[in-house]
């Protein structure tokens, strides 16, 4: 088996195995043979793929985050769209890594041996709009209060995990709402908002349960949708999304859908995959079963049953 390894380098002291080197020392122990491309800056992994002859190899790995992932996917389907697509893979060493853990991909040994077993599963994409030209993403795509939190986080990045709760108690604290008209299959929600997720996979930051009834292969997005409510509500309601208990709050709204179409004033910056980029108005539309990940099948009860298993 041949394989494009298309990986971010590692910050900081890694041991032998978290390296480069290491993970292709355990795919050539696996009869998995790497040809590796290694990303110089932030979504060089869309221009390399671009650059890339698929019929070169057997599949396309990301070793890295969400928004390495993110990167290899738009550059799959933005310059290869009439083409085959080989399976992908994730080989987990990111930050985040929440669209993984719904392929029950919790770690980099997970991903290896993933790939070395060679099941796939066929997943939706979510294409959305910026002007007349289409994106992609495959975990979920944000706007409001969401987007404040991570572009605040993003400056505090050196805390790790703490980051992210650093981002909501600052935003939090300047707590801002928008205008908004949502439709969504045709029906039209007027209003102002907090925030909206549209969430093809159910978790976001890591481990946060952002929608507990979403699945990867149905054909849907889930709309997580935040009524304007009062700091206190807010930060009780935060706790809740690592057990995605949050919908018990009445300001929270989750509604299903194929296509959406999303307008607001101010206009607000999107989070697709966790990368800071576009901005609304926008357009959603998922196309199903559109590409195939490796995967390791799921025994555990709380994982919602995936499509064709």
């Amino acid at each position: 088996m041949r394989i494009a390894l298309v990986a971010k380098p590692p910050t900081g002291r890694q041991n032998r195995s978290h390296t480069i080197p290491g993970v292709v020392d355990q795919l050539a122990a696996l009869d998995i043979h790497s040809e590796v491309f290694e990303t110089q800056y932030h979504a060089h992994a869309l221009k390399i793929v671009q650059e890339l002859s698929l019929t070169q190899f057997d599949a396309l790995v990301a070793l890295g985050g969400d928004g390495t992932n993110y990167h290899l996917l738009n550059g799959l389907l933005k310059f290869h769209p009439d083409q085959q697509i080989p399976p992908l893979g994730i080989i987990p060493v990111g930050r985040g890594n929440s669209f993984a853990k719904d392929l029950n991909i919790h770690s980099m040994a997970d991903g290896i041996a993933a790939i070395a077993r060679q099941k796939t599963l066929d997943v939706d994409v979510c294409r959305f709009t910026q002007g007349k030209e289409f994106f992609y993403f495959v975990n979920l795509m944000g706007f409001g209060f969401v987007t404040d939190v991570a572009q605040t986080a993003a400056r505090f990045g050196w805390t790790g995990d703490l980051s992210y709760v650093i981002g909501v108690f600052h935003r939090t604290v300047n707590l801002q709402f928008h205008r908004m008209e949502l439709e969504i299959d045709g029906t039209l929600f007027r209003g102002r908002n907090c925030f909206v997720e549209f969430c093809n996979s159910r978790y976001t930051g890591g481990n946060m349960l952002m929608a507990p009834e979403a699945q990867i292969n149905d054909g849907y997005f889930d709309a997580v949708i935040l009524s304007p409510l009062s700091r206190l509500s807010l930060l009780t309601t935060f706790p809740k999304l690592f057990k995605g208990t949050h919908s018990t709050n009445p300001r929270v709204r989750i509604l299903r859908g194929k296509r959406a179409v999303v307008r607001t004033v101010p206009q607000k910056v999107l989070l697709p995959d966790g990368e800071i980029f576009g901005a609304t108005p926008t357009t959603i539309e998922v196309l199903p079963r559109r590409v195939r990940y490796f995967y390791i099948r799921s025994e555990r009860k709380e994982t919602p049953k995936l499509q064709n298993e």
